[in-house]
């Protein structure tokens, strides 16, 4: 899967934080990332409020991600190159200065780069891949991966010293094996749509034990 970095500008006002947040859980479900969405919301959430708090409303910043190795990394441009942020040990009646205390709890990593023209918060994040290019294991995922190897096969011989499946030939594998599977239960008296529907609930029942729901 290839994950290439990518970067929005925005106008640091709070209600910009919830559409950030929007985009972010977006952009981890196209990249296979449901599992690191709640804390990488939350890191994004604090470093673009700590700009609003501390830079002021208005100001132009960038939320930029990427991969580092198999971590994701989240950072914040704005051109303040005074406002540092700092991580404090807030006071429990206090109703803020939680912000970093928050990213420091939740990140692997973080800290803030400066340059001539703004300065950079940033964070990484553990995935779970094993490689940068890779998807999270599971089990369910992995016997998957096994069986379409083998529908491919038997569906669209692979090219000789080609070891896997390119992305396009495995979700058409992956949907053809589903349509064979409804042809199968159909044929042997079972309800399709009902199996269908129970495969549904099972999927969204792990993906949310996993920390990778749905919706």
């Amino acid at each position: 899967m290839s994950r290439k970095p990518w970067d929005l500008a925005f106008t640091a006002e709070p209600a910009e934080v919830a559409a950030l947040r929007r985009v972010m859980r977006l952009h981890l479900g196209i990249w296979g990332l449901h599992g690191t969405v709640d804390h990488a919301q939350l890191c994004m959430s604090e470093l673009v409020t700590n700009v609003i708090t501390h830079t002021g409303h208005g100001t132009p910043a960038t939320l930029a991600v990427s991969m580092s190795g198999t971590h994701l990394r989240i950072e914040v441009h704005d051109p303040d190159t005074r406002a540092l942020p700092t991580l404090l040990d807030a006071d429990p009646e206090s109703e803020g200065g939680r912000g970093m205390a928050l990213v420091d709890a939740v990140a692997d990593r973080w800290g803030v780069q400066l340059r001539p023209d703004r300065k950079v918060t940033w964070c990484e994040l553990a995935t779970g891949l094993s490689t940068p290019n890779g998807h999270v294991d599971s089990p369910g995922v992995l016997r998957a991966e096994a069986l379409l190897g083998v529908y491919a096969s038997v569906k669209r011989p692979r090219r000789p010293g080609s070891q896997r499946l390119a992305s396009g030939m495995a979700e058409d594998a992956a949907i053809a094996a589903i349509a064979d599977f409804l042809h199968w239960l159909r044929v042997h008296g079972y309800d399709a749509d009902d199996a269908l529907d129970r495969a549904q609930t099972h999927f969204e029942v792990e993906a949310g034990a996993t920390g990778g729901g749905v919706g």
